[in-house]
């Protein structure tokens, strides 16, 4: 006690001479780079103030005494803040406590989180957005007493140096996504409500034992994946270039309109099922490789999981609990032994071409990324004979099943609810557009079959086995597709805003979106321009559940959106930005008090 006594004083005078430039210098860091939508920190934070110790006077900022600006510990919980860890609290550098829990933070832990606050003993990140891996650095902050990191997005293994901390005294991390063993700590004692919800946490005091892995072999030469994505990438040049000498042309039943570039897109996709099939007689390396190298990226964010367990966990795929069945497989209930419901998808056919093909898109998809309106990806399996995906369970189905059932269950459905689902998907589809990462992902296959809804009935998209991976910054980089964007764009991204205006028509009619699309004259906006002509027709085209209730202005507001989102001509389409934004404005007297981010900015930053 005494010599933790001598070298706090000592650090104190170290540091007394720099203390209130460095601290300050923090704090407008902090400010500066967090966004404060409820105005805690720009009500309190006013360092126009120079009065002496004036900064140990902010909202959350402890100083180590009143009279001189040393902060001591911040304590920045429950403020709404958003943006991303910030950086600057380098220059607070007396700093023993830092409490940033229950905001909305997100992106990684800093790598070198240890010199950002290296004499740390309360770290408190919990009930954020934060993602990534815990970095094994953080095991460096050996004053390190409490360290709370539950209820994040948080992936990979839990570094196990942090079991060496010496003074820890608690540790959390329940609620994330992580995998493998859990630490073996030396100097306290962490009971198994510290990890819950980790699907793939083993060991420890937890009930799962830890399996042994066997090292699996690649031998794969990555020239060999270089030179078909060059192919592929040769081809897409020329398939965009065409789209500038041939015009927009009508296709099919619904004069649906798309370009020689899209064309092209399909006969690549149809080529590459036909290379499938042909490398599987010929031994089928080349599809190996891709298959095994995007399987092995994916490692790094959703956990591998064995087939037995599974298997065990369903009650050997039992009928009675199977949940569904789709396109790609069958869904089954399982519980772990951990009392957590999840689900699990086991395909019809792991060897064939398509099934394949949208097993990795899936896994590469919602292994990667996380939104409050995505489904969450848990883990994957892959056996000889077997592929399986294995999802946080959702517990209200699907969104065709509430609309298209009996009359007592679509009443449930009141206009407020059907707003809030609409926003919801409408948020996820702008995230993916515009804000997700460094890339664009294009759903390509929204309908009210694959809207999963939660016990609050907050929208989860699923289904993922046909999306679209588009990097504008690749694109950009190169001069032969310097003003292809825009193409890419209507071509695959207003495709999602076409079918979220059919999703959007389904909630306001209740009817189903294949009579919706196959309307008298084949024309679907021309259909809703003659029904918006007239409100008598208009009355008449709305779900007799939701119209004369008090909502109708609001309806026919949300109809005027799907409409610009139905017409024919792509470009003429808003983006998902805008529909996003143009629906929560609408929505926003409805459940406001219920979700915080229906007041979030216009812009949807990752």
């Amino acid at each position: 006690m005494f010599l933790s006594i001598l070298f706090w004083s000592l650090l104190g005078s170290f540091t007394a001479a720099v203390a209130t430039e460095t601290d300050i210098s923090c704090l407008k860091s902090i400010k500066a780079s967090l966004e404060d939508p409820f105005g805690y920190l720009n009500s309190s934070w006013d360092f126009s103030n120079n009065t002496e110790a004036y900064i140990c006077r902010f909202a959350g900022v402890d100083c180590w005494h009143p009279d001189e600006s040393r902060i001591l510990n911040l304590r920045l919980s429950d403020m709404g803040l958003r943006g991303r860890f910030p950086l600057g609290i380098q220059n607070c550098t007396s700093l023993t406590g830092l409490n940033l829990s229950n905001n909305q933070l997100q992106g990684p832990i800093p790598l070198n989180i240890s010199k950002i606050v290296p004499f740390v003993t309360s770290l408190d990140l919990s009930s954020n957005n934060f993602s990534g891996e815990i970095p094994s650095n953080i095991a460096n902050c050996s004053y390190l007493n409490f360290l709370k990191l539950d209820h994040n997005r948080l992936t990979g293994h839990i570094p196990e140096k942090i079991g060496w901390l010496p003074k820890i005294k608690s540790f959390s991390v329940s609620d994330n996504l992580l995998s493998g063993p859990v630490p073996n700590f030396v100097n306290v004692t962490v009971l198994a409500d510290s990890y819950v919800n980790n699907v793939g946490l083993c060991g420890g005091p937890l009930e799962i034992r830890c399996r042994v892995h066997r090292p699996r072999k690649f031998d794969y030469s990555f020239k060999s994946g270089f030179a078909i994505g060059y192919v592929v990438f040769g081809v897409s040049v020329a398939a965009v270039h065409m789209s500038y000498c041939v015009p927009w042309f009508s296709v099919g039943k619904r004069n649906k309109m798309i370009t020689v570039a899209a064309m092209v897109m399909l006969i690549i996709r149809r080529r590459k099922n036909k290379k499938v099939d042909a490398d599987q007689l010929s031994g089928g390396s080349t599809v190996d490789f891709l298959l095994q190298t995007q399987i092995s990226s994916s490692e790094k964010y959703v956990t591998r999981m064995n087939f037995r367990d599974l298997s065990t966990a369903t009650e050997n795929f039992s009928q009675q609990n199977i949940i569904g069945v789709g396109q790609m497989g069958t869904m089954y209930k399982a519980a772990l032994p951990n009392g957590w419901s999840i689900a699990v998808k086991r395909l019809f056919n792991p060897q064939h071409s398509d099934l394949e093909e949208q097993f990795t898109s899936e896994l590469n998809t919602l292994g990667r990324l996380r939104h409050q309106n995505l489904l969450t990806l848990l883990g994957f399996c892959i056996e000889p004979k077997e592929k399986l995906l294995v999802y946080k369970y959702i517990s209200n189905g699907s969104l065709f099943d509430w609309l298209h059932s009996t009359d007592d269950k679509k009443r449930i459905l009141e206009w407020p609810l059907r707003v809030k689902i609409a926003v919801g998907v409408a948020r996820g589809l702008a995230w993916l557009h515009h804000g997700c990462c460094n890339f664009w992902v294009a759903h390509l296959n929204i309908s009210s079959k694959i809207i999963l809804l939660d016990q609050n009935f907050e929208p989860k998209l699923s289904n993922f086995g046909k999306a679209m991976h588009i990097n504008p910054q690749e694109i950009n980089s190169s001069r032969s597709f310097s003003m292809d964007i825009e193409f890419l764009e209507q071509c695959f991204l207003k495709e999602d805003v076409f079918n979220f205006g059919i999703l959007l028509l389904e909630l306001i009619t209740g009817k189903n979106a294949t009579s919706l699309k196959n309307s008298d004259d084949g024309s679907l906006d021309k259909w809703i321009s003659d029904v918006s002509s007239s409100s008598f027709c208009m009355y008449d085209a709305i779900d007799k559940l939701v119209i004369g209730q008090g909502h109708d202005g609001e309806i026919f507001e949300f109809f005027r959106v799907a409409y610009k989102c139905v017409v024919g001509l792509p470009e003429k389409r808003p983006n998902m930005l805008d529909v996003y934004n143009a629906a929560r404005i609408i929505g926003e007297r409805y459940y406001v008090a219920d979700n915080s981010e229906i007041s979030e900015q216009a812009e949807i930053k990752c």
